[in-house]
């Protein structure tokens, strides 16, 4: 209940920070020293919020389907790719973990990469991915572009859970660990019976921001490589109206915001049945 309070809160800061800034703000937008550090307040680059969900209420086109419609179909096809990439990134974030924490020599060797990984723009890896993968089949079924996005949002969302779940791994005290040693325990059952259940405080806030790193991925493949039926294709052709229809440009922003925030509950109840084991650790690591 708490958090749906602050949640609410949160929307209701928005909108008076959006409508105050409309109300006071310059329709030439905010300048110090020639560079707009604030947007234009007019009608065409800030809509008001009303404007906006009226908009999601009307045809998309002439005797089409309401926009909100449009934009959850639109959503709904991303939250799928969105979500096996998220499922890809964060089982080849969690194996780079076990393997780093395993072997001092292979952090070592792979931590700094896993680092550089992210310093890639992704704009321009987008179109490199589609290339390579544009030759790859799986016996008779051809790769679809689909999959190019989910391999997108997979390389944003393995990195938070990699370094994440690492330091989860190595969080136990000394003490646990020589428990566990007098007790004869090699390291895959502490593995399991310790740093697993450790790591667990670090591992899902290293979930969430790979979530939402997965929701980006995906709206940004999708834009890249074109591919159609996902809210990041919408936000596109939708921006083609921007002059004559702003409000529409933000029905599909607002259609990405929203699928960002339900993945990420998603990954909060997936919380809370897992977090139980942590009073457990406590009374090993103690």
């Amino acid at each position: 209940m708490r958090r749906v309070l602050l949640v609410l809160a949160g929307i209701a800061i928005f909108a008076v920070l959006w409508e105050g800034y409309k109300l006071v703000g310059s329709p030439d937008g905010t300048v110090i020293f020639g560079v707009r550090v604030l947007p234009r307040a007019d009608d065409l680059s800030m809509p008001h919020l009303w404007t906006i969900a009226e908009r999601l209420g009307r045809p998309e086109i002439a005797g089409g389907r309401p926009v909100g419609l449009v934009v959850l179909q639109a959503c709904a096809f991303t939250f799928g790719i969105t979500a096996v990439g998220f499922v890809i990134g964060a089982l080849v974030g969690l194996v780079l973990a076990v393997v780093m924490q395993r072997f001092r020599l292979a952090e070592r060797g792979l931590l700094p990469y896993v680092i550089l990984s992210q310093t890639v723009p992704l704009v321009a890896l987008a179109p490199l991915v589609a290339g390579w993968s544009g030759n790859l089949s799986f016996g008779p079924y051809p790769w679809q572009d689909w999959m190019t996005v989910s391999l997108i949002a997979a390389y944003l969302a393995f990195f938070p859970v990699a370094v994440g779940m690492l330091r989860g791994l190595q969080s136990p005290a000394a003490s646990g660990v020589e428990l566990m040693r007098s007790y004869a325990a090699g390291w895959w059952r502490t593995l399991v019976k310790l740093r697993f259940p450790a790591a667990l405080p670090y591992l899902f806030p290293a979930l969430r921001l790979a979530g939402a790193a997965a929701v980006v991925g995906a709206v940004v493949g999708e834009i890249s490589t074109g591919t159609r039926g996902g809210v990041g294709r919408l936000i596109i052709e939708y921006a083609r109206e921007a002059t004559s229809d702003p409000a529409k440009v933000y029905t599909a922003m607002l259609g990405a915001a929203l699928l960002g925030l339900v993945v990420a509950g998603t990954v909060g109840l997936l919380e809370i049945p897992l977090m139980r084991h942590r009073r457990h650790v406590e009374v090993v690591t103690l």
